[in-house]
């Protein structure tokens, strides 16, 4: 009788010649000692405490939103592990090691800690480990075969949506050539990409091309027809009384505002107010809009106020400027970085289009329409949000007329827009004639800026407005 194979059950099987016995384990007593075998690969894995490290601008602690893995999943280096969200953006962690998830520490919507541990990631003990992560003991266990997106030696920009369209489509984003704003993979890439594998055909990117102006047939109208006056939605959402006062922890963008406008409270504002005759420029946009639509881009009056700004900034650079908590020292920028106040369902947020001195009205379109997609969706970054110098804020899309805009520190001037209103005016010859009237709020910080310098910038502005080709003179 020989032992052919030893199991780790409850039963020792016997092979003999001509039969197999089978014999209770507890039963057998032998006088020496005797060694166990796995048929099985065992594994010297260890496990990673993977913790949540300093994402910057002094956040301690996050939102945990979505799991993009669940226990047992094999990642890569720079794989998507989950998003979270601060007070400030949206940011996906990515992974830093090669190995298999073990533990989720939070579940979604869970308040994650700067520092804590997020995952725990079994990894190969011979490939080492980060001494500033904390290893933990695991026994052995047997290794399974995973299919993984590896990513090498570079991190990849993309969003959460564009890395699970290339997951489900088995598409490895380091082959894919990002054409966003810092080589960035869009969504258009990855299709592209899996049009040239598949041999099927995709309309050309908008962006590919210019396309010259048509051919006008038809004289363009002096004026838009009147739009119908708009009656107010109520609430969507059913209103439930129940009678019991509720208490929410103040968290997310809104802690961000509590925190921002208590140290704006310590700026002296001032305010200046004036109208803007926008006739022509709500004429050039009508004829403008069909050539953006070709590209692919969503053109509203929003980019001429911001490139109007710039051009102002650069004549009067001291409100593109900041000042020091000792007010010892003023800054000026270099970098036009104009913020655009935004109405999400996460609250008021302010991501702001950066270098606007360099841009086109074009490339200022295009910036504000990736920054709305991303700002609708609850997934701006922390640099979308960070680094402004100027501020406008549109209040009139929602229907306000004035406004007494707060300034946000280290800012130093802030706009609001009123809506654009069909009144009657007087032309130099004294008749009445039909004018788009839009009015502008002002505010600045009165311990550099004074009322004369708010006023002549305000008159620049408004002249780049209500003279589009002005703006020609000055664009670089």
């Amino acid at each position: 009788v020989c032992i052919h194979r030893v199991r780790s059950c409850s039963s020792v099987r016997f092979i003999k010649s001509k039969y197999v016995c089978v014999f209770d384990k507890s039963a057998l007593k032998f006088s020496h000692q005797q060694r166990l075998f796995r048929t099985s690969a065992v594994s010297c894995g260890q496990i990673v405490q993977f913790k949540l490290s300093d994402i910057g601008e002094g956040i301690t602690e996050v939102t945990v939103k979505e799991w993009y893995i669940k226990e047992g999943d094999s990642v890569s280096q720079f794989d998507s592990i989950c998003e979270v969200q601060s007070d400030k953006a949206s940011v996906t962690i990515t992974s830093r090691y090669d190995g298999v998830i073990r533990k989720l520490h939070y579940s979604i919507d869970d308040i994650a800690f700067v520092g804590k541990p997020l995952v725990d990631i079994e990894i190969d003990a011979s490939k080492g480990v980060a001494p500033e992560e904390d290893v933990v003991e695991t026994p052995p266990m047997s290794h399974e075969e995973h299919t993984h997106q590896e990513i090498k030696g570079h991190k990849t920009l993309a969003t959460p949506a564009v890395r699970r369209l290339a997951m489900e489509n088995n598409i490895k984003l380091s082959e894919v050539v990002g054409t966003g704003k810092d080589n960035r993979i869009l969504k258009e890439d990855i299709l592209n990409y899996l049009a040239k594998q598949t041999g099927a055909i995709l309309p050309p990117s908008p962006k590919a091309e210019i396309v010259p102006p048509p051919r006008k047939t038809e004289t363009v109208p002096a004026a838009p027809k009147d739009k119908a006056r708009k009656i107010p939605l109520p609430v969507s959402r059913p209103i439930a009384f129940s009678g019991k006062d509720k208490t929410e922890p103040v968290t997310g963008f809104q802690k961000a505002m509590v925190k921002t406008m208590s140290a704006a409270l310590k700026i002296p504002h001032f305010g200046y107010c004036d109208e803007i005759d926008l006739s022509q420029l709500v004429q050039l946009r009508e004829e403008l809009k069909p050539l953006a639509e070709l590209r692919g881009v969503k053109l509203s009056f929003m980019p001429f106020f911001i490139k109007a700004a710039s051009l102002g900034l650069l004549q009067y650079p001291i409100l593109n400027a900041s000042l020091d908590e000792n007010c010892q020292n003023v800054t000026y920028k270099a970098s036009h970085n104009i913020g655009v106040a935004m109405d999400t369902e996460q609250g008021l947020i302010v991501p702001n289009v950066k270098n606007v001195q360099v841009c086109s009205v074009f490339d200022i379109a295009v910036e504000l329409n990736r920054l709305q997609s991303l700002g609708s969706a609850g997934q701006l970054g922390t640099s979308d949000l960070t680094g402004g110098t100027f501020t406008l804020s549109n209040i009139g899309t929602i229907g306000g007329t004035y406004a007494k805009p707060v300034i946000l520190p280290p800012e130093v001037a802030i706009g609001a827009l009123g809506k654009i209103q069909v009144l009657p005016r007087f032309n130099g010859k004294g008749e009445v004639f039909k004018a788009q009237i839009m009015n502008v709020s002002w505010s600045a910080d009165h311990r550099i800026i004074d009322g004369a310098t708010m006023a002549r910038f305000s008159n620049l502005w408004k002249s780049y407005l209500e003279n589009p080709a002005s703006m020609l003179l000055d664009l670089k």
